[in-house]
Order: structure tokens, then sequence, then C-alpha cells
């Protein structure tokens, strides 16, 4: 817990932060007034000192790194201020599939450490541009929600910021905090293609390959959006079991059944995983019993829109590659199918366990 506390004591004080040199300026004169106000009144049980030491070496080093970027602002003459969580609404592509904080651990200890020693870190916000006098969080969701529920008002620092800085702000966040799930990922992709954003950004913003996108878009856009939303975020399924619950709903029948199963009372009384894998095993069995619908060939093209193949899915997919767009691409592509095979594997291994 001290060690935690000379970190942040170091960042909002002036002094170095691990790892750096002694710095030469002198701090600048508005960080004095980031230290937390010395507590008054009786000292908090040891229970509360415990649980706030409880946050992970992952939590405290993105605090560091974000009170590192909150600091280079300061010194950019930005200010912290403290915002009403009421007039505080967040980043308006979401991203996650539940806002609940039951049952998550790294939240409530989060809040406890708000409680005990306040809050350290400041969020990025900025000004609504649409309602005068509210703003749209770029990172700090998590600190905004246990303010709120604290009763606190929310320190923050307000910065103008395009779209795209806070698609992007909102990523950051998403990679350094608790990940989101594959669903997550794939709805979050698919809300920014939806609102005109291009791939690029996606990329940047979940910090994956093309492939990635791909294959997030390509679930987002096969299983329908009140199946998502009634299983929820899922975190335990992983990308290749959501790959496949998208064929099994591809077959005749099956995208019913599984809406009238996520629609039940019964079924949103199950926990998030729990709800996957019952659905998924009852489209399951319903494929195995039903004939495939028969595919059309999907077209795969370059940014140009040049079409470079075509791939027939099902049982057995066939790829077939235009040679007079790109003379030599199949070739090319074989030469390499164990390359690719390769990471294939490794990816599925890693992703989703």
């Amino acid at each position: 817990m001290n060690k935690r506390r000379d970190h942040l004591k170091a960042l909002f004080g002036g002094g170095p932060l691990p790892g750096e040199a002694q710095p030469s300026p002198p701090r600048a004169p508005e960080t004095k007034s980031l230290a937390p106000a010395p507590r008054t009144g009786p000292t908090r049980s040891a229970s509360g000192a415990v649980k706030a030491m409880g946050l992970t070496l992952d939590s405290m080093t993105r605090e560091i790194d974000e009170a590192r970027a909150i600091r280079e602002s300061l010194a950019k003459g930005e200010h912290v201020v403290e915002i009403d969580p009421a007039l505080i609404d967040p980043a308006p592509v979401r991203d996650r599939l539940s806002s609940e904080e039951a049952g998550d651990e790294d939240f409530e200890t989060l809040v406890e450490s708000i409680r005990d020693s306040g809050q350290q870190v400041p969020v990025l916000l900025r000004p609504h541009p649409e309602v005068r006098g509210r703003y749209q969080v770029a990172y700090g969701h998590r600190r905004v929600r246990a303010a709120a529920r604290l009763g606190l008002a929310v320190r923050a620092v307000i910065r103008d910021l395009a779209d795209d800085e806070l698609i992007l702000a909102q990523g950051k966040e998403n990679s350094e905090r608790r990940n989101l799930s594959f669903i997550e990922r794939a709805y979050f992709a698919h809300s920014l293609i939806h609102r005109g954003f291009d791939r690029a950004l996606v990329q940047r913003a979940l910090s994956v390959h093309k492939a990635d996108v791909t294959r997030l878009l390509a679930v987002a856009q096969s299983v329908p959006s009140v199946v998502v939303q009634g299983i929820g975020p899922a975190p335990k399924a992983g990308r290749e079991r959501w790959m496949a619950l998208a064929e099994y709903l591809k077959r005749e029948g099956a995208a019913m059944v599984a809406i009238d199963i996520a629609t039940s009372e019964s079924f949103r009384q199950l926990p998030s995983d729990e709800r996957f894998r019952t659905l998924f095993e009852r489209v399951a069995r319903l494929s195995r019993k039903s004939p495939a619908r028969k595919m059309q060939k999907r077209e795969i093209a370059d940014e140009r829109g040049r079409v470079l193949a075509r791939l027939s899915e099902g049982r057995r997919p066939k790829l077939e590659f235009d040679e007079k767009t790109e003379p030599g691409l199949a070739r090319y592509i074989a030469e390499r199918l164990p390359e690719l095979a390769a990471r294939f594997a490794e990816e599925r291994a890693t992703d989703g366990d």
C-alpha cells in the first residue's frame, strides 16, 4: 500500500516516476492541488486497508501510466476539476454488454480504494458535443461509476476531443484494464463501422490485425443482436465457440430458436457464461438434425474494392482466386499456408480459453 502511495505521490508531487531520472525543471505549482486532502476523524479499520491492498500490479501500473498522461496534460496548462457524476455520460459507442458490477472483484476493490484514499488518478472527459453542461467519458468509466456509488464528485481533466480521438482513448482504456470479451470486441467493432468509422481506426482502437477485424465483424453480423444481449459478455466462451455459434445460426430455423431461448425469463436468470453454454448446446443439437442452408459465395476484396477471391462456406469451404485481378496470389498464399496454419493454431490456443 505504501509503495502504491509513493508512486502516486511522485506523480502528483512532482517527484520522479519509477524508472525516471530526477527532472531538472521545477515542478508546476498547479500539481500541488492534486494531493488528496488530509483525512480527519477516526482511522478506518485494518480490513479496509487490506481490501485496498488487493489492487493488482496491473491496476497499479495502469494508474501510473494514466497519471503520467494526466501529469503531461497539467504541464500543458490543463487543470483537474471536480464534476458531479450525474453530469457525466459514457462514451457514445458502447463497448460493454453489461454495466453491472456485481461480482466484479476488481471494481469492488477500486470502490474500497477510493473510499479509503480518495480518487488518486483523474479521469479524462470531453464536453458533450450536443448537450451543453454535460460531459462524455474518454477513459475512466469505472472510476466514474465508483465515485457515483460513493456519492463523490469525479476528479477529471476536460479536453476537447474529436470522435476518433475519443474512440482511441476508449480503446486504450480497454486494453489497459480488464479486457473485453470476444463478443464485446465484435460488437464494439460493428458499432464503430455502423457509425461510419473506417477499419483502420477499428484496428487501432482494438489493437488487432485486419484479419481479426474481419472475424469480429463476421460474428457480429451473423449473431442477432437480441441473442448477444440475452447472453451477455460470456468472458469464458472465447472466439472459437462464438464463431461456431455463428455458423450454427446459419442453418434453417436456428436463429429463431436462439432468439426464443435468449428472450426467456428463466434464461436471463443464469450467469452469462452459463447462458452461452445453454444456448450453444441447444442450437448445436438442432443444427445436427437439420440440413445446412445453402450458402452464397462471399467476395473478398482489397482496399481498392477489387475482388481477389470468393469463399464458399460450409463443411467443405472453397476459396476461389481471380487470377485476372492479382496474378500469382493463389500460389503465393499456397506457399505460405503452413505458416498461416501455425499462426492460426497459436492464436486459437491463446484466445478465449
